[in-house]
């Protein structure tokens, strides 16, 4: 049995639609994956079981990056095609069963929408498979010690939802001072490689020898086996606050300018914490479209650290319980 799975360009909507790709993969043992998607979010699929090939679709003039996927495929049968970009691929390809998205529902989530979309109730949660050697990676860069993980990504692709670096600054000293929820918690810092500068101040306010970062210098398979180890993730609404979310472990996404109720961390242990502004009122009230301002300054960091001690307080609660 061979699937067809054809998604997303970027990096968060791509680990969403892995909760589609999990309903196929544990449904149907043994079958075999080709994914298409784009070169950014390409890696995270590499450790999928039953993996036969990542077909990367960097957009090409004129659609021809669809045209090139057509001749990469056309030639097989496929028992599923899966089309979560909704193009017309689906229908010229030989198969048996096609599902296609053919846009957004936004009175759900995205990962609830895709749920609808395959029939499946409840909804999969995202899964992000990995490899023994991410582990091996993992285990070498984070330290040995048993002090707890704390992962924050500081940056995202959009200055707007960005919140300020001494925001996250306050709130990681918050959490690791003496009695905090993360006592003297090593902090990995996560993010990609043109976002490191800006995160700078994030990263000088952490003593060196209690901190270690990651700005795309790994491979983000590996960085999803250091997101399992984590005691608690703190970020803006980005795809590596996804990833963090499919971990399973406590995650909490800060959003201002994007829309909590399509793109929370969606698991048991994500949680939204948002603006006291609403998304509409930040929208009403920015400069201009094209502006570059921070638009997360309704977000107060006691906001921030109250969620993450309750989150963690409850999660430690459930753990006891069932340890």
């Amino acid at each position: 049995m061979r699937l067809l799975f054809i998604t997303s360009n970027r990096l968060g909507d791509a680990v969403l639609s892995t909760s589609v790709l999990r309903h196929y993969v544990e449904t149907y043992p043994g079958i075999k994956v080709t994914v298409a998607c784009g070169p950014v979010a390409a890696p995270i699929f590499e450790a999928v079981p039953g993996l036969e090939r990542i077909i990367e679709m960097p957009k090409q003039k004129r659609g021809g990056h669809w045209w090139k996927l057509w001749k990469s495929v056309a030639f097989r049968w496929w028992d599923i095609i899966v089309d979560l970009r909704g193009s017309a691929t689906a229908y010229v390809l030989p198969g048996w069963k096609r599902v296609v998205l053919k846009g957004n529902d936004d009175s759900v989530h995205r990962v609830e929408q895709l749920a609808r979309l395959i029939g499946v109730d409840p909804a999969p949660e995202p899964f992000v498979w990995i490899g023994p050697e991410h582990e091996r990676r993992a285990a070498k860069i984070l330290p040995t010690d048993e002090r707890p993980l704390l992962v924050v990504g500081p940056s995202a692709n959009w200055i707007g939802k960005t919140w300020r670096p001494e925001r996250f600054a306050e709130t990681i000293a918050r959490l690791r001072a003496v009695g905090g929820a993360l006592e003297d918690a090593h902090v990995l810092l996560v993010g990609a490689p043109n976002e490191r500068e800006a995160s700078e101040p994030v990263i000088a306010s952490i003593p060196e020898n209690r901190r270690t970062e990651i700005f795309g210098s790994e491979h983000l398979l590996t960085v999803m086996a250091c997101l399992r180890r984590a005691d608690l993730y703190v970020g803006n609404d980005s795809g590596l606050m996804h990833m963090a979310a499919a971990s399973g472990n406590p995650t909490i996404g800060l959003f201002g300018p994007s829309r909590d109720e399509h793109y929370r961390p969606y698991a048991k242990w994500g949680r939204a914490v948002r603006t006291d502004w609403s998304y509409d009122k930040i929208i009403e009230n920015r400069s201009s479209p094209l502006s570059k301002e921070i638009l997360m300054d309704t977000l107060p960091v006691d906001k921030v650290v109250s969620a993450a001690e309750t989150l963690l307080r409850d999660y430690r609660i459930e753990e006891k319980h069932h340890g």
